[in-house]
């Protein structure tokens, strides 16, 4: 009978024992588990993307930088992939439709993760619903292909400077380029070595006290003139101040449109000049006849022709003047000798 009850005992130790041992693996899986909870405290989403570099089954979902699950499965939807992950139901309230999950990563060595931004604002996302997934930071390998491309730009800006392709390679390969930058680079230092010695108007205005002084009184003369125009004095004062004389200009300009008008209307002598047809043609038809008289003038036709043609007849009509002054002046000196009359009586 004694020994029976050692052996009950024995057999009760390795019960207690073992329930403990599955005690402590259990607290020890929760613990490596961290936050995701029991099979019975999580539940399942899912997101899509186009590409999930470095993500595997078990690698962690977090939430606002929190570790909530961990990654299930992995599948093709057509040319997407199906991401299925488990979270724990604490942060349901968390994941809503204006939520986004993007591809993360957990260290440099490239081991992904599914991080999801938190949105309280939204619904909560049904189990097995999709998240909206979006674009995903730039990683590690994105660095270095961009890196790589502007190393190859890089090389191929050096390979076209040494073939002398551009500016700077012409500057680097051209010897005539460089020449004449250097000259360019002398003839600049020679005028900065005149302006510093005074030479010329930005020398003179440099160094000079004089011509700064009467650049700086011109200035003053400027400042006064304008304050002079925005006080309404002189002309331009009066026209940016005085609301007469901008009415008068208003009605100058009115007038001046009105005659326009009635110019474009062939109103007057000038708006008929302007649009009557024929009294242009009778101008014409004039012009052209005082023209055709001018022609016969200048080629000695007619009588005025010949006195501005003739000399022989200019001289003659000169002559012939002459000779009438000539005997004007004999009657007026001795008239009797003109004035003889004879009277007989028979």
């Amino acid at each position: 009978m004694p020994r029976t009850r050692s052996l009950a005992w024995s057999e009760l130790k390795i019960g207690v024992l073992t329930m403990v041992a599955i005690g402590i693996a259990a607290t020890l899986i929760f613990s490596l588990t961290g936050s995701r909870g029991f099979f019975w405290q999580r539940y399942t989403l899912k997101t899509r993307f186009t590409n999930v570099a470095g993500l595997a089954p078990g690698s962690p979902v977090r939430v606002a930088g929190k570790e909530v699950g961990s990654v299930k499965d992995i599948a093709f939807a057509g040319d997407q992939i199906d991401v299925t992950f488990d979270v724990n139901k604490e942060v349901r309230g968390k994941i809503t439709d204006r939520s986004t999950a993007v591809l993360g990563s957990v260290s440099l060595l490239g081991e992904g993760a599914v991080d999801i931004t938190p949105s309280t604002q939204g619904t909560p996302i049904p189990e097995n619903g999709y998240v909206p997934a979006a674009r995903a930071p730039a990683q590690l390998s994105d660095l270095t292909n961009t890196a790589g491309q502007g190393l190859q730009e890089l090389s191929g800006l050096i390979h076209d400077v040494r073939q002398g392709r551009g500016t700077i390679g012409k500057l680097v390969t051209d010897d005539q380029l460089y020449a004449e930058l250097r000259r360019f680079a002398v003839t600049a230092n020679d005028v900065t070595r005149g302006i510093q010695q005074g030479r010329g108007t930005v020398g003179r205005l440099l160094n000079d006290p004089k011509a700064a002084e009467a650049l700086e009184a011109s200035l003053k003369n400027l400042e006064a003139m304008t304050r002079q125009i925005n006080s309404g004095q002189g002309s331009l004062g009066r026209l940016l101040k005085d609301d007469a004389f901008s009415r008068s200009l208003t009605a100058a300009t009115s007038n001046l449109e009105t005659l326009t008008a009635k110019l474009n209307r062939g109103e007057g002598t000038a708006g008929k000049l302007i649009t009557d047809v024929a009294l242009y043609n009778r101008l014409n038809e004039l012009t052209g006849r005082i023209d055709h008289l001018l022609t016969r003038l200048n080629e000695g036709q007619g009588t005025a022709g010949q006195l501005l043609n003739n000399r022989e007849l200019y001289e003659n009509m000169n002559k012939t003047v002459a000779d009438i002054r000539a005997l004007i002046a004999d009657v007026r000196k001795d008239p009797k000798k003109f004035l003889n009359v004879k009277v007989s009586v028979w």
